[in-house]
C-alpha cells in the first residue's frame, strides 16, 4: 500500500518580519535535517499545504522551488515532492572535530553592533498575537483571494521567464507606471521602475551606488527604526532631523544640511506621527537637494490612504531638478507575502541603476510578478484601494469611538486624516511607574499587540502606543479596546 504524504511539522508567523515563504523553506530545511521529515518522505501537494497553513499556494511554491534546487527535495514534472534520498549535507566532507566547551560571545563589527536592535525596539508583532492591534496589516479578511488565485493559476499556466530580470517582471513595472500616473499623479514609464524585495533593500542599493561609506543621510526622528538600519549597514551616518506639524524641515539645520546628501522623508502621511509636510518644507528640501547634488527618497507607503479628501500629490509630482526617488509597497496594500517594493527612477539614475543590478542582483521574487501586474491592469488594485479606504475609515472611527467610550481615562486617542494606525497617548489615569515599552509586554501577555512609539526615537522619546486598526474587524474592536484598558489600570 502506497504511504501518503506526512503530515508537516511546519507554522508561519504573519507578523513575524521574516517573508512566509523564507519562514517556509527554513523550517522545511530543519525538519529535514532533524529528520523529522525522513529521506524520501512524500510531501502534500503545494494546494493542500497552502491550505493547511492559510498561506497562498505561490508562497508554497516558492519555498519548494528553492528546496528543490538546493537539493533537498527532488520532483518531477506531474509526480509527487519528496525529500531527497541524499542530501547536499551528507556531500560535505567529514572531519573530526571536538565538542564546544562552552559559548563564545560573538565579536560584532561595528556595522553588525548598529543592526542589534534591543527589544525595546521591536515593532511587529510576536507570534500568537491577534491582529488587535497589530501594526502594518492590510485587511486580509477583504483582499479577492478568488481573484488572486485565478491570476496565480494563470501565472503558473503562462510560465515563468527563463532568466528573472533583475529589473523586475516587464508587465509589471508596465503596469505600476500606469497605475502611479493615473492613482498617483507620479509621471514616469516602465523603464523607470525598479522592483525590490522591500524598502530595506531599495535603501542599500540606493545608498551604495549614490552615496561612500560615512556620508551622511538625513532621516526622521522619530521614524521607522528599519530605514537607519539599511542606511547604516550601507556604511552611511543617519542624522535623525526633528519632525513637527509640517514635517520635516530642513530650515536652520546649517552643518547638518551641508554634509548631507540623501534624505529620507514620508511627505504624505509622515510615520509614525502621521503628519504632512508642508509645501513650504517640501520645496525647502527641493532646493536644498538641487544645489548640494544630493537626493530624496520618497517613501509613500500608504499615501493612497487619505480619509479627507483626495490623496495628497507626492513630493515627485513637484520635482523639476530630478532629484527624487519615489519608493511604494505592495505587501502594506495587499499581502503582506508578497514582499514586492518598487522604485521609481528619475531619469539620470535609470542607467546606472540597471547597471548595477546587472552586477549585484538578485532579482526580486518572481512569483506572483505576472499575477500582480494582471491584477493591476484589469483595475482590482484600484478597486480594492477604493473598498479598503472606505473599510480603514470606519475602523479608525470605531476605535477612536471605542476608546473614548472604555479607556478615556488611561489614554487619548484622536482621529489621522489617513494611514493605517492612530497613536494612544497617555491619559490622566495611565500609571505613573508604566513606561510604553512595558505596557506593549503586559499588552502582549494579554493578547493585545501594541508598539511603543518611544522605540521610533532616536533622542528623547515621547511616550505612547501605536495601534493598527486595518486588519481588525469592527466586531472586534471594542472587546479588545476594553481588554487593553483594563490591562493598563491593573498596572496601577
Amino acid at each position: 500500500m502506497a504511504r501518503g504524504p506526512l503530515p508537516l511539522p511546519v507554522s508561519l508567523d504573519p507578523a513575524a518580519p521574516t517573508p512566509l515563504h523564507v519562514q517556509l523553506r527554513e523550517s522545511l530545511r530543519a525538519a529535514i535535517l532533524d529528520r523529522r521529515l525522513p529521506r524520501g518522505a512524500r510531501l502534500p501537494a503545494s494546494r493542500m499545504m497552502a491550505a493547511d497553513l492559510g498561506c497562498a499556494r505561490g508562497t508554497v511554491v516558492l519555498a519548494l522551488e528553492q528546496l528543490s534546487a538546493e537539493g533537498y527535495l527532488t520532483a518531477r514534472s506531474g509526480s509527487v515532492t519528496r525529500v531527497a534520498a541524499l542530501l547536499p549535507d551528507d556531500t560535505l566532507p567529514r572531519t573530526q572535530v571536538a565538542e564546544p566547551t562552552g559559548t563564545a560571545m560573538p565579536s560584532l563589527s561595528r556595522r553588525g553592533a548598529r543592526l542589534v536592535v534591543a527589544p525595546a525596539r521591536r515593532f511587529m508583532a510576536g507570534p500568537g498575537v491577534p491582529d488587535a492591534f497589530a501594526l502594518g496589516r492590510p485587511a486580509l479578511d477583504a483582499f479577492p483571494y478568488a481573484v488572486w488565485a485565478r491570476l496565480l493559476q494563470a501565472e503558473w499556466r503562462h510560465g515563468p521567464a527563463e532568466r528573472p530580470d533583475p529589473r523586475g517582471s516587464p508587465a509589471l513595472r508596465a503596469a505600476i507606471a500606469t497605475y502611479l500616473a493615473q492613482a498617483r499623479g507620479v509621471a514616469c514609464e516602465a523603464d523607470d521602475v525598479i522592483v525590490t524585495a522591500g524598502i530595506r533593500q531599495s535603501l542599500r542599493l540606493l545608498a551604495e551606488l549614490l552615496l561612500d561609506p560615512g556620508e551622511t543621510a538625513l532621516v526622521e526622528e522619530p521614524g521607522f527604526p528599519g530605514i537607519a538600519q539599511a542606511l547604516a549597514s550601507a556604511g552611511l551616518r543617519p542624522i535623525p532631523i526633528p519632525v513637527g506639524p509640517g514635517g520635516l524641515s530642513v530650515a536652520g539645520i546649517g552643518q547638518l544640511l551641508r554634509d548631507a546628501r540623501l534624505a529620507v522623508v514620508t511627505p504624505a502621511h509622515h510615520y509614525p506621527l502621521g503628519h504632512v509636510m508642508s509645501l513650504e518644507n517640501r520645496l525647502d528640501l527641493l532646493a536644498w537637494a538641487e544645489a548640494a547634488s544630493g537626493w530624496i527618497v520618497e517613501d509613500d507607503y500608504d499615501g493612497a490612504y487619505r480619509y479627507a479628501g483626495r490623496p495628497l500629490a507626492p513630493l515627485r509630482a513637484l520635482d523639476r531638478g530630478g532629484r527624487v526617488i519615489y519608493v511604494g509597497s505592495f505587501s502594506k496594500l495587499l499581502l503582506p507575502a508578497l514582499g514586492l517594493s518598487y522604485l521609481v527612477l528619475p531619469r539620470g539614475l535609470v542607467a546606472p541603476v540597471n547597471q548595477a543590478l546587472a552586477e549585484i542582483g538578485p532579482a526580486p521574487p518572481g512569483i506572483g510578478q505576472w499575477a500582480l501586474a494582471r491584477f493591476i491592469e484589469d483595475g482590482h488594485l484600484a478597486g480594492h484601494l477604493r473598498r479598503t479606504r472606505r473599510l480603514y475609515a470606519l475602523r479608525q472611527d470605531a476605535l477612536v469611538d471605542a476608546a473614548r467610550r472604555h479607556a478615556a481615562d488611561v489614554m487619548n486617542v484622536a482621529p489621522m486624516e489617513g494611514g493605517m494606525h492612530v497613536i494612544a497617548r497617555p491619559g490622566p489615569a495611565w500609571p505613573n511607574a508604566l513606561g510604553d515599552a512595558e505596557a506593549v509586554a503586559r499588552l502582549g501577555r494579554a493578547g493585545i499587540s501594541a508598539v511603543a512609539l518611544s522605540a521610533y526615537h532616536v533622542g528623547p522619546p515621547e511616550p505612547g502606543l501605536l495601534l493598527g486598526y486595518a486588519a481588525v474587524p469592527e466586531r472586534a474592536i471594542e472587546p479588545a479596546l476594553r481588554r487593553m484598558a483594563e490591562t493598563l489600570r491593573a498596572a496601577d
